[in-house]
């Protein structure tokens, strides 16, 4: 396998493990601090863990000023700032969501993505390959079998909606990762996209929560762990793995945070998977397999 598609699927591969075991996490600390307060806190632990990575990965290769030009700074703005932007709305949606609908059914509705991110990109003249097609739709059955309760219909209440629309911007986020992606450091647009998140979510916490010392004191633990790794290190992964690799397989190997959520809540919370779960999970992995089928590859 060439070196690219190593990329393009042991990254999201771990990006999607780290967000699956981050859920079990990030969980546990909701009944701790507001929606704002906990991803503003874990935005900014994102950023400065990345901004100390620059500055140590820059002091050690000695950087060229000609690669830090005003121009390509202006454009990593840019790009962080509109990356940060949907990704603050997709998180700050399924999190009100989460208050009106179950918490499968809202998983079920986000990783919807995985359809949305080739659809839309129809607009933007993205073909895809038939098989990717077919690998998408077993994806969707897999979650629906993984995440919906056999009682849950597909009647969509206001938080059903809430969840669709943060879906929707975790598709955009996707979209602008892979457009600036391309012509700028993946770290470093990581780091401003979180700084964004940070500042956003920061200000809703201002106006709609009242963040206190002693609630950041309580969830330090979710919020350092879900900072560190899912932020820093995951959503880097995503960004990686989409500056030289195709964003609707990369969506569909990021569509396994489901799974590993399952397998995780199994192995930790000693929690058994029924059989429809089982069923869906064998359906997730049979599509990652089929997409990697050198026909479904574009």
């Amino acid at each position: 396998m060439q070196k690219r598609n190593v990329k393009q699927v042991v990254l999201p591969l771990i990006t999607a493990f780290i967000w699956g075991s981050a859920i079990v996490v990030q969980s546990a600390s909701t009944s701790l601090i507001g929606s704002f307060t906990f991803n503003a806190a874990r935005s900014l632990v994102g950023a400065l863990s990345l901004l100390l990575f620059i500055l140590i990965r820059d002091r050690l290769i000695r950087k060229d000023s000609a690669e830090n030009n005003s121009e390509s700074f202006r454009y990593l703005i840019k790009g962080g700032v509109c990356c940060g932007f949907f990704l603050a709305l997709a998180v700050v949606l399924q999190h009100h969501g989460l208050r009106y609908t179950g918490a499968g059914k809202a998983a079920f509705i986000t990783a919807l993505y995985v359809v949305l991110v080739p659809v839309s990109g129809l607009f933007f003249r993205k073909r895809v390959a038939p098989l990717l097609w077919v690998s998408m739709l077993i994806a969707v059955a897999g979650l629906y079998f993984l995440c919906m309760a056999p009682e849950e219909g597909f009647s969509l209440n206001k938080g059903d909606l809430l969840v669709l629309m943060s879906s929707i911007s975790f598709t955009a986020q996707i979209h602008a990762i892979d457009h600036f992606s391309k012509k700028t450091d993946s770290i470093e647009l990581s780091c401003v996209q979180f700084a964004t998140v940070f500042v956003l979510c920061t200000a809703g916490a201002l106006l709609f929560e009242n963040p206190a010392v002693p609630q950041l004191q309580q969830a330090a633990p979710h919020i350092l762990f879900v900072g560190v790794f899912s932020c820093a290190v995951a959503y880097t992964l995503q960004i990686v793995a989409q500056k030289d690799g195709n964003p609707v397989v990369v969506s569909l190997l990021l569509s396994l945070e489901s799974f590993f959520a399952a397998v995780v809540s199994a192995i930790v919370l000693h929690e058994r998977l029924s059989l429809r779960e089982i069923i869906g999970c064998v359906l997730m992995m049979a599509a990652v397999v089929l997409s990697q089928l050198k026909s479904g590859q574009t």
